[in-house]
């Protein structure tokens, strides 16, 4: 029998050996994933973009100059065009490429404030609904339908029309509004690992509840709150650029890539590449955070980690 024992040990260790490591299977689901490393190369180039925007722009961003207002960029064939503004210049005389860069750092630092202010406060209201249930779940489910009752648009409009436009103003304006989200996708996730058996046992040997929803309930919905972290980044992304393109977001000179597209509006036909070029900067934004949260979903669901 002792015999048996060794050789079963034995035969675990080779197995233990040849498997591949946790980290190993981790790095084979990450680098795996098309769309997540695809989503996640475009975003770290915008981020490396916004970064760097005070070195990589070769303008400022805020020069005007009517003297070379409105030159095509590199791929049209007007005599216009100059390699001293690649992707030319708006009917202002500014450096388009450098109000590009600088303007992806207004976006990525808009749609990250807003998503951790609106994530910290749907995620606690939605995750002590779920866990302890009865009239906190009551109470939370009212706030969450006054909220989806309000017209987020117009609401925001409202708010900095009264308030007045600034970047900060607009951050909490955000940040206050898409919380609701968090709160309806956390209590759902809470409710389904509050009945599972090692919430219960925690429960049984004495366990706090600050303890419980740090230590169990918190890493097994760290997967839904990923996802929905990424989703309200491009919302709180694009209602910017909507506030921005409507006056009320973000004003003039600041750089932003709705605005630009407000700006070039009344010349979507002679120039379309005015507005182009920032739509589609925001497009491929909005596109890469959503397909870097798909992946990080697929890579951190349980049923992916075996």
């Amino acid at each position: 029998m002792a015999e048996t024992g060794v050789v079963r040990a034995g035969m675990m260790t080779a197995e233990e050996i040849l498997a591949p490591s946790p980290g190993a299977r981790l790095r084979k689901r990450i680098f795996g994933h098309f769309g997540l490393m695809l989503g996640g190369g475009v975003l770290l180039l915008i981020i490396l973009m916004a970064l760097l925007a005070g070195v990589l722009s070769p303008h400022d961003p805020y020069d005007q100059q009517l003297a070379r207002k409105l030159i095509p960029p590199f791929w049209h064939t007007s005599p216009k065009v100059t390699w001293d503004h690649v992707l030319g210049t708006d009917h202002l005389g500014r450096d388009y490429l450098s109000r590009l860069l600088h303007g992806a750092q207004v976006s990525l630092i808009i749609g990250f404030a807003a998503m951790v202010i609106s994530g910290v406060i749907g995620t606690v209201i939605g995750v002590l609904a779920g866990y302890f249930g009865g009239r906190v779940d009551m109470a939370v489910n009212f706030i969450i339908t006054t909220r989806l009752s309000m017209p987020v648009v117009l609401v925001a409009l409202a708010v900095v029309s009264i308030v007045g436009s600034s970047l900060t103003v607009v951050i909490w304006v955000l940040g206050l509004l898409i919380w609701d989200r968090f709160a309806v996708v956390m209590r759902s996730a809470t409710q389904q690992v509050r009945s599972l058996e090692f919430v219960t046992a925690a429960e049984a040997v004495g366990c706090s509840p600050a303890r419980i929803l740090l230590t169990e309930i918190a890493p097994n919905v760290m997967n839904h709150l990923i996802v929905v972290a990424t989703l309200e980044m491009a919302h709180a992304i694009l209602l910017e650029a909507a506030l921005s393109f409507l006056g009320l977001g973000v004003q003039p000179p600041t750089p932003s890539w709705g605005l630009m597209i407000s700006e070039a509006k009344g010349l979507m036909y002679f120039d379309p590449w005015l507005i182009s070029i920032p739509g589609v900067a925001l497009f491929l934004l909005v596109l890469s955070i959503n397909l870097v949260g798909d992946g990080l979903r697929d890579v951190s669901a349980p049923e992916n980690r075996s």
